[in-house]
């Protein structure tokens, strides 16, 4: 999969006071490279004028130009509202350049008070992009954001355009010319009208949420890349903007050979919150520079900022949208825990395990949930990583104090000094929190399930805390403890693992929801951070509106591993088998512990609260995805 990094220099462009037709926003850009400079092509928004009716803030189409594509200067007006299909405002600019021609696609507004009827398309010609040699009305028809491929298709010029914007349901579709002159010809429009259904990209999820272009395509060797905006429940006060992006065939791009299947964006950084329209990010350009991806997007309405992505991760992660192509590996004998017939202490499922490697062996300990729901912790064992060899005929550890009557749930385990530390969920039946014990390493290998300490109840009263974990080495001599409280993963320096002494008293912010997203609802540790290279690893789950519980991960800072250095904008590994999909709670995958053998890394996960599985990906695919 990939992760999105946002400019440390966002925003690029914010509004200059000292330019009247710039003062309120400068937003919504789209970029063209000319030799080692770009010029961001943009939409600038002036204050409303008071000696003029109505009083508006009037849009007009800039440029600004950049010697390193992150400074810009030279900001000047490019295209002005002075025809009467655009008198009210010109907006949101895409820009291709066909032989010596910059095609610049704008929003026109006709009339006011702005409708439907009067909101279209038009185009401005350019040839160097500093004056304009003509404009042209395109749309007939009520239409926004329109954008040229960057060379003909099929022998014809083509684009993509959103329809029917200001008329649900809105749609991309594609088209064709033959010759410039019939982008602006009202009865080359109204006849491919007639025929719009034909013409319509099918990325639309839900009808109550609305589709708009984004960026002008950009050419990869497996297809048209097309980044777009996709608004969840447009018309409710909870809606969500977002960034997506499919891949269209070279050579017939109505047809998306895949995509991703929820928004890789949302709004986050500050810019994105504050602003004329807050909590928006709009995407408005494109270009790979490099082995880049850079998307140009207008940050809530009022500024133009710019986020990358790896190309190579990108095309990997929406290629790997299928099963079958994925990088993960289930096991194909999954599951491989399941409750036994005639075991009360397991009935009710075997699942959420946690795992760890010694002693040439791969120790697994699974939450076991009885006939009358009591959850206690199972043990078994596997050389292969694979295979279970060895299985406890009683539980290894189960509720001994009032705080766990209810059940010891969803273990994590931790070598940590020569002691096995196990963090679980403390259940009483009426709040779950965080409870620790530990055995020594050489009393776990002997299987000496008496030794386990006394547990501890760390977490603080009357506050719902779950999926703990223990950073496996100490950071300036003290030991980090993540945890979740309510939606988010926090964490908290504790200063010795004397759990009587030490307690959790903060909820420094590790991870939050990002809301729209895959993990737009909860999240929370899977499993207890790795050790590499680059940082700590560390899988988490995310649940979404849909209460589908998927896997992503994090890479945290070794110094400072509350401070997530990069995290996966889409999950890898989501529920698609029958054992993932229906259970005691459906579409479930949720792991609790990882291995890593040879460069391979083995994930041991609960499917639909029910049985166990195992699924593997190699590390080094792991990291790419982690690439920033």
């Amino acid at each position: 999969m990939f992760t999105v990094t946002r400019s440390e220099h966002n925003p690029i462009l914010s509004p200059l006071r000292e330019h009247s037709w710039e003062a309120a926003a400068a937003f919504n850009g789209s970029p063209v490279v000319q030799g080692r400079r770009t010029t961001l092509v943009y939409r600038a928004m002036s204050e409303p004028e008071l000696l003029r009716e109505p009083h508006i803030r009037m849009s007009v189409i800039a440029r600004a130009d950049s010697k390193d594509g992150v400074n810009y200067e030279n900001r000047s007006v490019l295209i002005s509202p002075d025809a009467d299909f655009d008198r009210y405002g010109c907006e949101d600019p895409r820009v291709t350049k066909i032989g010596k021609t910059y095609y610049i696609f704008y929003t026109a507004l006709g009339g006011f008070p702005f409708s439907a009827d009067n909101i279209k398309v038009a185009v401005a010609l350019s040839t160097d992009l500093k004056t304009i040699t003509e404009k042209h009305l395109v749309t007939p028809f009520n239409a926004k954001a329109m954008a040229l491929f960057p060379e003909k298709i099929n022998g014809k010029l083509a684009a993509l355009v959103t329809v029917n914007t200001d008329r649900k349901p809105s749609d991309i579709c594609y088209i064709e010319f033959d010759r410039p002159e019939d982008i602006w010809s009202a009865d080359y429009w109204n006849t491919w009208y007639g025929n719009l259904d034909a013409h319509k990209l099918k990325i639309r999820r839900r009808d109550d949420d609305h589709i708009e272009l984004g960026a002008a395509p950009v050419k990869t060797e497996q297809g048209w890349l097309f980044v777009y905006s996709h608004i969840q429940r447009y018309d409710k006060p909870d809606h969500v903007f977002g960034v997506e992006t499919v891949l269209l065939n070279l050579g017939n791009p109505r047809e998306i050979i895949a995509g991703t299947k929820g928004p890789f964006m949302v709004p986050e950084a500050y810019y994105e919150h504050v602003g004329q329209v807050p909590h928006a990010v709009f995407p408005s350009g494109a270009l790979i520079r490099g082995d880049r991806l850079e998307i140009y997007y207008g940050a809530a309405d009022s500024y133009c900022a710019v986020a990358t992505i790896p190309v190579d991760a990108l095309l990997n992660g929406l290629m790997n949208t299928n099963g079958s192509r994925s990088p993960l590996k289930r096991f194909k004998g999954n599951p491989i825990i399941t409750p036994r017939a005639g075991v009360l202490w397991e009935a009710r499922g075997t699942f959420n395990p946690a795992a760890i490697d010694m002693g040439n062996k791969t120790h697994i300990l699974y939450r076991a949930v009885s006939a009358d729901n009591i959850s206690t912790v199972g043990y078994a064992a596997s050389s292969d990583g694979f295979t279970i060899e060895e299985r406890s005929d009683k539980p290894i550890y189960k509720p001994r104090i009032n705080f766990e009557s209810r059940g010891c749930e969803d273990p994590r385990i931790m070598l940590i000094e020569k002691r096995v530390y196990m963090t679980y969920t403390a259940y009483d039946g009426d709040l779950p929190r965080v409870a620790v014990t530990s055995i020594s390493t050489e009393d776990f290998l002997k299987k000496k399930w008496s030794a386990w300490t006394m547990p501890e109840i760390i977490t603080p009263m009357n506050i719902d805390n779950k999926d703990a974990a223990i950073l496996p080495e100490a950071t300036n001599g003290k030991y980090l403890i993540f945890h979740r409280v309510h939606e988010n993963v926090c964490g908290d320096l504790l200063g010795s693992l004397d759990f009587s002494k030490e307690k959790i008293t903060r909820c420094i912010d590790v991870l939050s929801p990002r809301k729209g997203m895959w993990d737009g609802m909860k999240v929370g540790i899977s499993t207890p951070p790795v050790r590499t290279a680059h940082g700590w690893l560390m899988l988490y789950h995310g649940v979404s509106w849909s209460s589908i519980y998927r896997v992503g991960a994090v890479l945290l800072d070794v110094a400072d591993p509350t401070l997530v250095i990069a995290r996966t904008a889409i999950p890898f590994f989501e529920p698609q088998e029958p054992y993932e999909v229906s259970g005691t709670v459906n579409n479930v995958v949720f792991p609790c512990g990882m291995v890593i053998r040879g460069g391979t890394v083995y994930i041991y996960y609960g499917a639909a609260d029910v049985v166990v599985g195992v699924a593997t990906i190699k590390l080094d695919q792991v990291m790419n995805m982690l690439k920033k």
